[in-house]
């Protein structure tokens, strides 16, 4: 809980950009289509911070836990998910490298751009905390699920775009 906690804080006041990106987009990464629930995935033992939040929702996805926000929240109660969106800390040899997460390239116009178009200061926290979280065995596992879900989904972008 401990690593949790301080990667969530190395993240708590960073952003992509140095004002607000919801602005840009309508803040599509928090909204849910009509009659869909849609969320971010929960790192292993973060559900514990969400066990008292009212309006927040958690329902299993596969061998992962999916949050669904109730819409807007204070930036400080946003899982780790959000707060690295929508970049990716991934497993990379003994260390971390940051991505672009694939699969906010749906919903987020920063995501086309890739890193340079965000500010270096949260590409670096992001960074920071995937060192961080490698430390811990469950964290560095579930960090290369998503790695190899990322692979997945490249390969799949690219058949589809040619």
């Amino acid at each position: 809980m401990e690593i949790l906690r301080q990667a969530r804080e190395i993240l708590a006041d960073v952003t992509p950009l140095k004002r607000d990106c919801g602005r840009i987009c309508g803040a599509r990464c928090c909204a849910s289509l009509e009659g869909e629930e849609t969320g971010m995935l929960l790192f292993p033992g973060e559900e514990d911070f969400y066990e008292n939040l009212e309006g927040w929702k958690i329902i299993p996805a596969g061998r992962e836990l999916l949050l669904v926000c109730p819409g807007e929240c204070d930036r400080r109660d946003r899982p780790l998910a959000c707060r690295v969106f929508p970049l990716l800390p991934v497993p990379a040899g003994n260390g971390i490298s940051v991505r672009t997460d694939e699969r906010s390239r749906a919903v987020c116009p920063l995501a086309r751009q890739g890193k340079a178009g965000m500010d270096p200061a949260f590409t670096e926290a992001v960074e920071r905390a995937g060192e961080l979280l490698i430390r811990e065995e469950s964290q560095k596992a579930f960090l290369g699920r998503l790695a190899e879900e990322q692979k997945d989904l490249k390969a799949l972008r690219k058949k589809l775009l040619g």
